[in-house]
């Protein structure tokens, strides 16, 4: 059966390393779109930022953001929210972290953090994207999009990502979008949740329609309930243990998704 819909995840896979869209890319999600196949997006980035991808591709469809938390239909509104909620968000907030790591939140419109992080810049100079320095006290007793950790040791990440499985793991998602960036969202927000609860019903898409593609662990269930699932060259090792069994497209470097889309529609 041929697809009726692609799914791509953002960076490390439909993004360069300079963490933009190639025009190459560009050109061949046009071809496929203007044959009426459905290009959606779905990203641990906030809508606001993956908006300017969107865009980018003149897409009219879907947008899948926060990992999940967060779905706008093709007009830009929001169709499914799901967030941490405030005492559980209270917890987290009061859980004791490492100083050196970088904590982020998402709430509503905006990107927090207690601290600067200059280079994070280089991943949304395209969108423009960023954050706002606050005290933590002052974002107690609200509900969260998602938290983030950031940290260029991947052995803290490592070690906060089991700390926080163990604390929250019953009551969250903890996943890793990067090597060097936790990602924590209410239990039962992840982009396959997105596709099979909300893009399927509401469209009349069936699995088997369906490819996606994705480089990290936060695309696991998306790369899983899809027809075909596709990893990434330069995907994290470990979710290559987890889906030894599925196809691998060149690397986000060499326009994988784009090369690969080629053979299956152009």
């Amino acid at each position: 059966m041929k697809f009726k819909a692609i799914v791509c995840d953002l960076d490390g896979t439909l993004l360069n390393t300079e963490h933009t869209i190639s025009k190459n890319t560009i050109d061949t999600i046009k071809k496929i779109t203007d044959q009426g196949v459905k290009f959606f997006i779905a990203t641990g980035r906030h809508h606001a930022d993956a908006l300017r991808f969107k865009d980018m591709l003149g897409l009219d469809s879907y947008l899948i953001s926060s990992n999940g938390a967060r779905i706008h239909d093709e007009n830009n509104n929001i169709i499914f929210r799901d967030d941490i909620p405030q005492e559980l968000s209270n917890e987290i907030f009061n859980t004791e972290i490492d100083p050196e790591i970088h904590k982020d939140v998402y709430l509503e419109d905006n990107w927090f953090l207690e601290i600067p992080l200059e280079e994070a810049h280089d991943y949304h100079k395209e969108s423009g994207f960023t954050y706002t320095v606050t005290d933590f006290s002052k974002l107690h007793g609200k509900e969260i999009i998602k938290f983030f950790y950031i940290h260029n040791d991947e052995k803290k990440i490592s070690k906060l990502e089991k700390e926080l499985i163990e604390k929250f793991g019953d009551r969250t998602n903890v996943t890793l979008s990067l090597p060097i960036c936790l990602e924590v969202m209410n239990k039962d927000v992840s982009k396959g949740h997105a596709i099979t609860n909300v893009l399927m019903p509401q469209l009349g898409l069936k699995k088997e329609e369906i490819i996606a593609f994705g480089d990290g662990l936060n695309d696991y269930e998306m790369l899983k309930s899809v027809g075909e699932g596709i990893l990434m060259g330069n995907c994290n090792p470990r979710l290559k243990e987890l889906l030894p069994n599925n196809k691998i497209a060149k690397p986000n470097s060499e326009d994988g998704v784009a090369e690969y889309l080629k053979k299956i529609f152009l």
